[in-house]
């Protein structure tokens, strides 16, 4: 049985993540002992929750992971304008054992909706999510979906799980204040309160679950050896998953009764109390600064075994679009080619297709590529098909958002010369077309200055007038903000021009980025970043570029020399249960907080001027530079409550 309740002698480790320092991974609970703590035979059912599990809260900027000691429950109150969404996180740790089993035992989790006292509401499963976090590489990272409003968790001795609360709050929700709960109840875990509460969802889940193992190994005639062995192991994966779940163990190996009655929920649960203050400040619908992140065609090709240009490819691709654009981002699909070549392209099809008009219209796509050539075979040359897109685009009043992408971080003269061609074909169809051009360095074999940095510098005038968005990389200015500075000084906005940054396998820690395990603060300071040094846009080379597989739900890999996490900001659904849907990362949802929060900055800074903006950022101690900014959440509440003290309509509270 598990010793592990409380003890107010104990040390609370700190919780952020696991790069540069303050690190909760390996903590131990040796040697802590509760001398109330319950022993023998427990029954759930006649003891309350708290005796069994203990219950915190976390903020969204923390990473709490499978080691992670317990802290004293307190209510969530939350700040979230209209059209932005806002987490929080519920942490649940045994105090003992009483499934008599392997595992601790089994919890039931139900939210409410939440009410406000004028009778509007914020419906659980519409505006209101669960996910269980899950680990990557030992790293809390993956949002798995639970079912609502109630589920069910299998909680194991000795380490803690963790649910993240999504709300969604819709642009037209009237200001107030929301109330609700999250209702925790151990349940018997022995399937004497499981074995019947299985649904049809649950029951078409375990269905399709073990349908999937099928339709991974049956179609094997003339797939290669590695391929079979390939999709056998995903199939022992699934099948393994299914048969340690719950729902399968506790509903198929033994008999019992029905779900806990409604009185023993209420009288036995830990009940934590939620608040939401909605006000009435709406984000844009179209984001303020576009973030472009890549989306490897030729990974969802080869894993979801779809060819290219097929109907269910343009259907997978439509998938992944959809889904992306709740994140506030702006997908682009690219394939590589030699010598960093890429071709990119926002819709899949053409432009004089429906689907393109409904792709780049969508308020919430701040930007779109537009591909060089054809991205399925046409019968056209290159030629015919840059001058026909180009020429229905300039027509539309989309236009605006459009940018081509030709070349990834050009490194010698051919490269250039490359990027000088290619834009000259472009300007002859359409003068006002934007090129965007990535790099780090001048060309190596033709210095344009004395040292590396200059040369750097002199990289626009080198360029001019073939590149409109010159995208440099946070690498290069290091903790060396003022050097942000000369890189403007160099860019001509009165000619169009437009400075951008990108992160990709550096900056390192403590610097922000999204590899797997960097503080929360770290990830969500990406966009703080951006802002503060004065950038317009943003891009991110990929978002799901792991280790090529043939099967969806083969495990994950993170690519060879790359960082943990670098280039993967979600997953594939089938990775976890039969679901076809992405499963998001905390670094996506940290990437989605950054982008509202430059939002209530932009606010500010329209009511203030951007200095006092700037200053918002220091005196709350929440960003100072890529090395200074905060570990803890508090600096970030402060900032968005000045902005909601100062910009709130009065009459609204």
């Amino acid at each position: 049985m598990e010793n592990s309740g409380s003890h107010p002698e104990v040390m609370v480790p700190p919780v952020e993540g696991v790069a540069g320092g303050g690190t909760a991974y390996g903590w131990s609970e040796s040697g802590i002992q509760d001398p109330n703590v319950l022993r023998g035979s427990i029954d759930p059912l006649k003891v309350h929750s708290s005796e069994l599990v203990h219950v915190w809260c976390m903020p969204n900027s923390a990473n709490v992971g499978p080691q992670d000691m317990p802290r004293p429950l307190e209510p969530i109150s939350l700040l979230a304008a209209r059209n932005e969404r806002e987490n929080v996180q519920i942490a649940l740790r045994p105090k003992v054992s009483w499934a008599g089993s392997s595992i601790a035992g089994s919890v039931q989790v139900q939210c409410t909706d939440l009410c406000s006292t004028s009778g509007d509401r914020l419906v659980v499963g519409e505006s209101l999510k669960m996910r269980r976090v899950v680990p990557i590489l030992g790293v809390p990272d993956a949002l798995v979906p639970l079912e609502l409003p109630l589920s069910q968790l299998t909680l194991h001795p000795g380490e803690t799980t963790v649910i993240w609360i999504s709300v969604d709050v819709p642009t037209t929700q009237p200001p107030g204040q929301y109330e609700g709960e999250v209702i925790i109840t151990a349940t018997r875990a022995d399937a004497e309160s499981t074995a019947q509460c299985l649904g049809k969802a649950e029951r078409n889940q375990l269905y399709q679950e073990l349908k999937s193992c099928l339709d991974v190994v049956e179609p094997i005639d003339g797939k290669s050896l590695d391929e079979v062995v390939e999709r056998v192991k995903s199939a022992s994966i699934s099948l393994r998953r299914v048969l340690l779940s719950p729902s399968f163990s506790d509903s198929y190996l033994d008999n019992g009764s029905d779900m806990m009655e409604e009185d023993a929920i209420s009288n036995l649960s830990v009940r934590v109390k939620l608040s939401l203050t909605v006000w009435d400040f709406i984000l844009p619908a179209t984001p303020s600064l576009p973030a472009v992140i890549g989306i490897s065609d030729t990974v969802i090709e080869d894993r979801f075994g779809v060819e290219h240009g097929s109907s269910e490819w343009y259907e997978a691709l439509d998938q992944h679009f959809k889904w992306l654009l709740q994140f506030k981002i702006s997908p682009y699909f690219c394939r590589w080619g030699e010598s960093m070549r890429v071709l990119t392209y926002t819709c899949p099809w053409p432009a004089d297709h429906p689907k393109s008009d409904e792709y780049f219209s969508d308020p919430r796509l701040a930007a779109y590529a537009v591909p060089y050539r054809p991205v399925v075979s046409c019968g056209d040359t290159p030629k015919d098909f840059l001058q026909r897109q180009v020429e229905i685009l300039r027509t539309k009043n989309h236009w605006r958002k459009a940018y081509f992408y030709l070349w990834d971080e050009p490194l010698n003269l051919e490269h250039y010369e490359a990027i000088r061609n290619m834009a000259s074909e472009i300007h002859a169809y359409a003068p006002d077309a934007r090129i965007m051009t990535t790099y780090y360095c001048g060309p190596s074999d033709a210095p344009l200055a004395s040292n590396n940095f200059e040369a750097f510098l002199k990289v626009p005038e080198f360029l001019r007038p073939h590149t409109q968005i010159y995208c440099t990389s946070e690498w290069v200015i290091g903790n060396r903000e003022d050097l942000a500075k000369d890189i403007i000084a160099e860019i001509q906005p009165e000619n169009g021009e437009e400075w951008w940054t990108y992160v990709c396998m550096g900056p390192s820690d403590p610097h922000p980025n999204w590899h797997l395990g960097m503080r929360g603060t770290q990830h969500r300071a990406v966009m703080w970043r951006v802002w503060k040094e004065g950038g317009t846009g943003f891009l991110y080379w990929g978002a799901n570029c792991y280790e090529k597989a043939m099967v969806p739900s083969a495990e994950i890999r993170f690519r060879r020399g790359l960082p943990p996490g670098d280039g993967v900001l979600y997953y594939p659904g089938q990775v976890f249960s039969s679901s076809q849907e992405p499963v998001a990362s905390l670094r996506l949802e940290r990437l989605l907080s950054g982008l509202q929060d430059i939002e209530y900055l932009k606010l500010y800074s329209s009511r203030f001027g951007r200095e006092e903006g700037l200053q918002l950022l220091e005196k709350t101690g929440m960003y100072l530079g890529p090395e200074r900014y905060t570990h803890e959440h508090v600096p970030i509440d402060a900032m968005r409550g000045e902005v909601f003290r100062t910009c709130r309509s009065e009459s609204n509270f």
